[in-house]
């Protein structure tokens, strides 16, 4: 697992997330990803469309840290998940939590 972080304008920061978010791919990530989404108002979406596979490790990782973002007064939403992936989140019920949105233009306009 990968991370890549690009900041876009109107401070919208994008976490591109590239591989298998399974046990290995949260330890080789979570630590940065929790670090790249802290502070006050931060907006923050996650691109999943790199993210091949996403396991019950991977869920709590994207959860817990939309959960502090929102209580720190910003907003996380996921970005362009794989259709396997959305699959996952969908069963789980991730999508009635966290934002998900699949074209750069949807996902500003909510921000």
């Amino acid at each position: 697992m990968k991370l890549q972080i690009n900041d876009l304008e109107n401070g919208i920061r994008m976490i591109v997330l590239n591989g298998k978010l399974d046990s290995s791919g949260v330890y080789a990530v979570e630590v940065d990803f929790i670090r790249h989404c802290v502070g006050e108002n931060q907006r923050i979406l996650v691109d999943l469309s790199s993210v091949n596979y996403i396991s019950s490790i991977g869920i709590p990782m994207l959860v817990n840290t939309a959960k502090t973002v929102v209580q720190n007064g910003g907003k996380l939403a996921l970005f362009r998940p794989q259709k396997n992936v959305l699959d996952v989140l969908d069963l789980v019920g991730v999508s009635r939590f966290v934002p998900i949105y699949f074209d750069l233009a949807s996902a500003r306009l909510a921000y």
